[in-house]
């Protein structure tokens, strides 16, 4: 079986001349179709530049990542554009809701604005499978923050992405909100979909298939269904 993602050698700094940055130094990464993998590592370890590197929204300046057969190397911005139209979908950490439109419309907005007509019936079911179809016609701003992550969430399952990146989906939570979301995000992970999650949270780190430690712009090392105490003494 391929992998869903390969990622190998990949670099990637910000700035220039004596102010810049290497951020990720040679890191390489894959994910299996079905999978569920979370990346973890100090504040500035890259994490959050690799997650938007693998899913075409930021171009990386060295080495070489495939996504879904995809080279996105040489791939334009329409390709990439395609891609993760086709392939990939993202819950950012500030989730991007629009204030002015209900939580219907939010969900379906990013699939009309990939050229897809999603119906109706699809985007209810994306809310019922989050606990939010009583809320369809709400704004955002009557909303909890749980129930606000659970529109990002149901806004990407509408497009049934062959993978999900999530950066810190969790992080702004109390705890029950927070194990509301971590359970919809396990429940999106079938033999069609990979889960490629950024948390700072080694408890929920731990419930990953798999853990890539980042330190120092590389992967320094990969767990396989570490225990929350296995995660801190590796990373300490």
């Amino acid at each position: 079986m391929s992998p869903l993602i390969s990622a190998v050698g990949v670099r990637k700094g910000f700035g220039k001349g004596s102010q810049r940055i290497e951020v990720l130094n040679g890191v390489d990464l894959e994910v299996d179709p079905g999978e569920f993998v979370a990346i973890v590592g100090s504040s500035g370890a890259g994490k959050s530049t690799l997650l938007y590197c693998l899913c075409g929204l930021l171009a990386a300046d060295g080495g070489s990542i495939t996504l879904a057969g995809n080279d996105l190397g040489p791939a334009s911005r329409s390709e990439l554009a395609r891609i993760r139209r086709d392939h990939v979908g993202v819950i950012f950490q500030d989730l991007n809701l629009i204030s002015s439109l209900n939580v219907r419309d939010n969900v379906r907005l990013p699939a009309r604005l990939a050229g897809m007509r999603p119906r109706r019936r699809d985007v209810m079911h994306a809310l019922e499978t989050v606990g939010l179809a009583a809320c369809a016609d709400k704004y955002p701003n009557h909303l909890s923050g749980g129930q606000r992550q659970r529109v990002a969430i149901a806004r990407s399952l509408v497009r049934a992405p062959q993978v999900l990146f999530a950066d810190e989906p969790t992080g702004s939570l109390d705890v029950a909100s927070r194990e509301t979301v971590l359970d919809l995000l396990r429940e999106t992970v079938t033999d069609s979909t990979s889960l490629v999650m950024i948390t700072h949270d080694l408890d929920i780190a731990a419930t990953a298939d798999r853990v890539i430690i980042l330190a120092n712009g590389r992967h320094d090392r990969v767990l396989i269904h570490p225990t929350a105490e296995e995660l801190f003494e590796t990373m300490h």
